[in-house]
């Protein structure tokens, strides 16, 4: 199974979904223009992950903003893979958020009571060194 992986823009998350590995990963913003057709192959490749996961999947998802129709399809995404967890495989949600992100926070724990996967909410410091370098 091919692996996906695509650069973060401006209005589109950093993917890495590799089978090999049992990761899938998010990392930057979610606010494309036409979310289905963005999320839409990244819902498929999950749909045949499903079919033969690894032993153990790890779901990192670290994105500093969403739109109400991304929150929509990351939530379809929780809910294919819970799927496949209920089927008796292994997985692990790890939600990171900034520790000032409250918003962020709250999302995570919206997500963890809407499937059942496990969830762990990971706090991380703010990075105010950014703009220094």
């Amino acid at each position: 199974m091919e692996p996906i992986q695509l650069t973060a823009t401006a209005k589109t998350p950093e993917v890495l979904f590799d089978a090999t590995k049992g990761l899938i990963s998010f990392k930057g913003r979610s606010i494309p223009e036409h979310t289905v057709e963005f999320y839409k192959p990244l819902h498929q490749w999950i749909d045949e992950y499903g079919q033969n996961p690894q032993a153990f999947t790890t779901i990192e998802i670290f994105v500093e903003y969403y739109n109400t129709s991304s929150s929509k399809s990351i939530l379809d995404l929780f809910k294919r893979l819970e799927n496949v967890h209920k089927m008796g495989h292994d997985m692990v949600v790890q939600w990171y958020y900034e520790e000032d992100d409250e918003a962020l926070l709250e999302s995570g724990e919206e997500y963890e009571s809407m499937v059942d996967i496990p969830f762990e909410l990971i706090s991380v410091p703010v990075d105010d060194d950014e703009d220094d370098e």
